[in-house]
């Protein structure tokens, strides 16, 4: 199963890229993860693997993940090691002169070898990942964008400051 969800962040990719790749905030963002967890001693960069589950009913499922791209502010890939067949990507790309940026997520699932079992489980699951995969975008943008506004009034009270020592 293959599936996609998009949006465009008020906020320049660097700020975007900030929350994405870090690990240790993805559990902030991602909507319907109950696990991301290093697994080794990188924790960036390709060839770093965590450890992910995700909600789906009453079960956690997923396994192994591993980086496999990983380009600043631009590009995160990953693919399974182990568990669930997955690969996903998040793709920023600046818009308006880097004041605005576009984000897609996409994230390609299977369970391997289960015939039409598997096909039904991937097709059930559909619904709930796609929801998951929009709910992450819409958190994505909602703490990069109050992270911009909090780090804009705070440089404006600096100003303020200044002019008043002056």
């Amino acid at each position: 199963m293959r599936l996609r969800a998009e949006v465009t962040i008020d906020a320049p990719p660097a700020a975007v890229w900030a929350l994405v790749g870090d690990p240790r905030g993805q559990l902030r963002f991602w909507s319907g993860l109950t696990r991301y967890e290093p697994v080794g001693r990188r924790l960036t960069g390709v060839g770093a693997r965590y450890r992910v589950l995700m909600r789906l009913g009453s079960a956690d499922v997923g396994g192994l993940i591993e980086l496999v791209e990983w380009q600043p502010r631009a590009e995160l890939a990953w693919t399974s090691v182990s568990g669930v067949d997955m690969r996903g990507r998040f793709r920023l790309r600046g818009r308006d002169d880097d004041r605005r940026t576009h984000v897609e997520l996409r994230l390609a699932y299977g369970i391997a070898g289960a015939g039409l079992t598997g096909w039904l489980a991937e097709q059930a699951a559909a619904p709930t990942v796609r929801h998951y995969l929009r709910g992450t975008l819409t958190e994505l943008a909602r703490q990069v964008e109050h992270e911009q506004a909090r780090a804009e009034a705070e440089t404006r009270r600096a100003r303020l400051r200044a002019r008043r020592v002056s």
